[in-house]
């Protein structure tokens, strides 16, 4: 029998039927992914494996590193072909690593690969094999995502981007709809004056307004925030390190705002009030519109100072942060419902100890205006793997409604990481299963089915509010 075969992770004969029965037909919502919007306008063919596959994926350059493999194979200047083959190499040392499972699912969709697991001794094999589908035109970035079932993505956008992409994708015979997500982090990024003032010059000129003061730095983001809605946009992300809630005026924050615009920086306090203000001023921009808006709470990155300096962020020196946050997260939802401008929220944890608090917290905002308004989110980075969603599942099961759960996304830059949608459903069966078997939960096919479907895609369709293509 394959390695990955089709009841892999299913242990029993529940599982087995809720996966095959319920989810694995189901379509995929991607509603969070950082997939390059011009791959997919331009939807041209990959030259090769490694360009479908490994290019971007820290992932895979931090399991690299970690056993041994020189720079100039993950970021450098070795060829595709010398880059793939380290990472055949390194495969077979990732065993218990999340990326084991997902190189092998990926390989057997798209590709079809069954029988072979990738390591030194095959990997000309593959590559050759992989290469040879890449011709065909069922694998450009637009075909593969339709191979995937995929009926909807949101990319992840700055305030400043053009979205010249999406038109084009909308514009076009794409069978997948392909909408930005606001992601105005760069705008409350104070912490450098310099880059700071440099970011408000380009969004000054694409929103064709003087940022001279506060006042009119929210009105080119208010200019740039319609735009994005006007382009299908119904969604915001944020990153942050922790939660900013400080007090402040107005009078305090244009202040502070003047003094960075003036080119000095600012001191501890005032970086943690101007960010807290902008939050809140983010939030209430998207209650207005009815978007959702989600943060993802706790990555310190770029923690190598000498790698981020020769190789930039995004390159796999990001890990898990410690920072306590229940009372700030509180306060800044508190604010926005106090004044009833609190939308559809998702909160993602990056450390696996918040998961309890995380769950809880979503309780003291629900407010009945919608089946699961406040949402604890997929287990997602460090934590998109067995265990870690596993835990999730675990916590918002018995502490929230995990039936209302809005399901899996893939946070990718690869358009092959469709099966993390897969990975995820079968664990949920798999879960589910066990729960039967034991008498948890009814042995129902039909209503736990059921159940499996809505958590699959049904829950994010009727959440979000965009159209989704038939």
């Amino acid at each position: 029998m394959s390695f990955i075969h089709e009841d892999f992770m299913l242990d029993t004969e529940q599982a087995k039927a809720l996966y095959h029965d319920y989810a694995k037909a189901m379509p995929i919502i991607d509603y969070h992914c950082h997939l390059p919007p011009k791959l997919i306008a331009d939807n041209k063919q990959f030259d090769n494996l490694y360009q479908v596959w490994l290019a971007g994926d820290h992932y895979k350059w931090r399991a690299m590193r970690s056993n041994g493999v020189d720079e100039r194979y993950c970021t450098g200047d070795a060829s595709d072909w010398e880059k793939f083959q380290k990472w055949a190499e390194t495969v077979p040392h990732t065993l218990r690593n999340p990326l084991y499972h997902w190189t092998h699912l990926e390989l057997r969709k798209p590709f079809g690969i069954t029988d072979t697991l990738l390591d030194s001794s095959s990997a000309k094999r593959v590559w050759d094999e992989c290469n040879e589908k890449l011709a065909s035109p069922e694998f450009t970035p637009q075909g593969l995502m339709a191979q995937a079932n995929v009926k909807l993505v949101c990319t992840t956008d700055d305030p400043t981007d053009s979205l010249e992409h999406h038109q084009k994708v909308a514009q076009g015979d794409c069978k997948t709809a392909v909408l930005p997500t606001w992601r105005p982090d760069k705008a409350m990024a104070v912490e450098d004056a310099r880059e700071y003032n440099r970011y408000l010059d380009t969004l000054a000129k694409v929103a064709d307004t003087d940022i001279s003061d506060y006042d009119s730095l929210m009105q080119a983001l208010q200019k740039r925030h319609d735009f994005f809605h006007a382009q299908g946009c119904r969604l915001s992300d944020h990153g942050l390190e922790t939660v900013m809630a400080a007090d402040y005026t107005d009078a305090e924050i244009k202040t502070i705002f003047a003094k960075i615009r003036g080119g000095s920086d600012l001191s501890g306090e005032e970086i943690e009030k101007f960010q807290s203000a902008m939050l809140v001023e983010f939030a209430r921009q998207d209650h207005e519109k009815g978007w959702v808006q989600q943060y993802h709470i706790g990555a310190i990155r770029n923690n190598n100072p000498r790698l981020f300096r020769d190789l930039g962020p995004d390159t796999g020196f990001d890990s898990i942060g410690d920072h306590c946050y229940a009372k700030p997260l509180s306060k800044f939802l508190g604010r926005l419902d106090s004044d009833n401008r609190l939308a559809k929220t998702i909160l993602y944890n990056l450390n696996p100890r918040d998961n309890e608090m995380i769950a809880t917290m979503i309780g003291n905002f629900q407010d009945g205006s919608s089946a699961g308004k406040m949402q604890m989110g997929s287990g997602w980075w460090f934590l998109d793997q067995m265990d870690g969603m596993t835990r999730q599942i675990e916590a918002l099961s018995q502490l929230g409604l995990l039936s209302r759960f809005v399901g899996m996304l893939t946070d990718s830059r690869s358009f092959l990481s469709y099966s993390r949608h897969e990975y995820f459903r079968r664990l949920l069966c798999r879960i589910l299963g066990r729960d039967m078997v034991n008498g948890y939960v009814p042995d129902d096919l039909a209503m736990v089915g059921g159940m499996v479907r809505d958590i699959s895609y049904n829950n994010a369709e009727g959440y979000f509010p965009f159209e989704v293509p038939k």
